[in-house]
């Protein structure tokens, strides 16, 4: 019976340890698919969400500018 409880308990002690190393190779993955992916998306001329926005903040004010600018000039072009 003894042999037995060893067999299962190698047994066990040899899955906790596939386990472990399954883990650090999920983990190892994930950070090289991670790495790969930020040097991807760096040589990528992506801009942040921060830029995007700042720029779109810009074009509407230019925006705004402009129509104001071209109202005045139809009134003094009237007047």
């Amino acid at each position: 019976m003894q042999t037995r409880n060893k067999f299962f308990e190698d047994m066990s002690q040899l899955m906790t340890n596939a386990m472990g190393v399954a883990q650090g190779a999920k983990d190892e993955a994930q950070t090289a698919m991670s790495s790969m992916m930020d040097r991807w998306l760096s040589d990528r001329d992506f801009v942040t969400r921060e830029e995007f926005d700042a720029v779109r903040a810009m074009a509407q004010k230019a925006r705004e500018e402009n129509e104001a600018l071209k109202a005045r000039i139809e009134a003094l072009e009237k007047g």
